[in-house]
């Protein structure tokens, strides 16, 4: 089982490449997925630059499995001039299977599985071509990916929420289903947000796009991360006077020096945020506590929601057979002050397991010390499968793990946001020596079959209050 943590969708690109692995590994991630683009290490035709690939090529161990997104921006090699995003396809195909063989050359095959792009059907923002020419490009990535390094893995663009919960018919299912009718790869990659109850449903959904097209591949978890505001109904009308305001003048292109530029000036992304939080105090409280500043009570329960779902979605996709998972996000993009008034960091900002200590990654939110418990539980996962117990609203699974006794892992399905407030409920699990009887509440429990021993591993550490529930 590998454990992975993203670093995010920009190392290097706005400021010198940091340190981080280091950082993932102290947390039990065995696996680091980052992001490069063309015109980082391109900048211009023939001339390569390595100082972002060489930086993080530095930071690895023996024990450490890399998965590089290569985004196609450039400001000179593509059909939409950028640095940052969308990516968009190549003007010379032959040119970029070029700069993808130089790239995977460097790398001296340390590089276990590498992606074209990312999320290609959410069009517009993560990339401005058709179907067809993503299925053109990701041809031309294979071939290159497996003359250079054959051992390596080439893992199709992510299959992502708005895939995932748009109705059948919708443009994003049929881009990524005419993407996965005809794309050339190794893993599917399917992205794991909101709430971790419908991680089976979504993986489910992820082999029937490729079952309808004759195949089935292994599935790789690239993102996963909860919660985030679409996950809760009530709050959507909230957000759209916002979103729609946010967007009504989205730029076509957000490259390094546009974004630099917009920072000193009043978007009207940036209007309607100020208007979100000029009400905070008005909103429901499943919006609030995505707002900075935010009353701590709602920034504890956030922080304990965010623990309990980091386990929850990886117990699930195990059971479903995935054996590859990376967390979003470990920190923020860069050491300098985050504006938040950004519709990205309100969906997202607050996922982020450290942030910074000056120009450190450092300072550890909850869920950092809830991943590092889960691993280490989790530590030479064989398998995971469904236990039966009396209480149908207790999903329980049993571990194997190799050269350690078995474990199993619980949790009442309730409500995320009100649900620790309602008390636990005792379920009975055997052991070698009889019966445990364990209380199970909202929190994932670990129990060690073999002596009835168990332990609380997502209580949001720091994070404050647990409701009612006991162990």
């Amino acid at each position: 089982m590998r454990f992975g943590i993203v670093r995010g969708i920009s190392y290097g690109l706005f400021g010198a490449p940091g340190e981080f692995v280091p950082q993932a590994r102290a947390l039990g991630a065995n696996l680091v997925r980052a992001y490069v683009y063309w015109g980082q290490v391109e900048p211009e035709p023939g001339r390569y630059t390595w100082d972002a690939v060489d930086a993080l090529l530095a930071q690895l161990d023996d024990d450490t499995q890399v998965w590089l997104t290569v985004c196609s921006s450039s400001l000179w090699a593509t059909r939409q001039a950028t640095d940052f995003l969308p990516p968009s396809p190549a003007l010379d195909l032959g040119a970029y299977g070029e700069f993808v063989r130089r790239l995977v050359g460097h790398c001296g095959g340390r590089v276990a599985y590498w992606q074209c792009d990312n999320e290609p059907s959410n069009t517009g923002l993560l990339w401005a071509g058709t179907a067809e020419e993503y299925v053109a490009q990701l041809a031309v990535m294979y071939a290159a990916v497996k003359e250079v390094d054959p051992a390596a893995e080439v893992v199709l663009g992510g299959c992502g929420y708005d895939v995932l919960t748009s109705p059948e018919g919708s443009a994003a299912r049929r881009f990524f289903d005419q993407v996965a009718g005809s794309a050339r790869f190794d893993l599917f990659d399917v992205h794991l947000y909101g709430e971790a109850s419908r991680v089976p449903g979504y993986i489910a959904q992820a082999r029937q796009i490729m079952e309808a097209h004759g195949y089935l591949k292994p599935i790789v978890v690239g993102e996963y991360g909860a919660p985030i505001p679409f996950e809760f109904p009530e709050v959507e009308a909230a957000m759209y006077a916002a979103l729609a305001e946010a967007f009504a003048a989205a730029p076509a292109t957000q490259s390094t020096a546009e974004l630099r530029e917009r920072e000193a000036q009043e978007t009207p992304e940036r209007r309607a945020m100020t208007a979100l939080y000029d009400r905070m105090a008005e909103l429901p409280p499943k919006l609030q506590m995505f707002l900075v500043g935010c009353p701590p009570e709602l920034e504890a329960k956030r922080h304990r929601i965010n623990c309990r779902q980091l386990v929850m979605a990886n117990v699930l996709a195990m059971a479903e057979g995935v054996r590859l998972t990376a967390y979003w996000n470990l920190g923020p993009e860069v050491p300098e002050p985050v504006d938040p008034r950004q519709m990205m960091h309100l969906m997202f900002g607050k996922l982020a397991l450290l942030d910074y200590e000056r120009r450190t990654l450092g300072v550890r939110h909850p869920a950092a010390d809830t991943f590092t418990l889960m691993t280490a539980e989790l530590e030479g996962l064989q398998s995971v499968v469904p236990l039966d117990v009396e209480r149908e609203s207790v999903r329980a699974f049993r571990i194997e793990r190799a050269g350690r006794p078995p474990s199993a892992v619980l949790w009442d399905e309730r409500d995320m946001f009100d649900g620790e407030d309602e008390p636990a409920v005792e379920v009975a699990l055997p052991v070698e020596d009889g019966v445990v009887r364990v209380a199970v509440g909202i929190t994932p429990v670990f129990v060690d079959l073999s002596a009835g021993m168990f332990r609380r591993v997502a209580s949001g550490s720091g994070a404050g209050n647990e409701g009612r529930e006991k162990p």
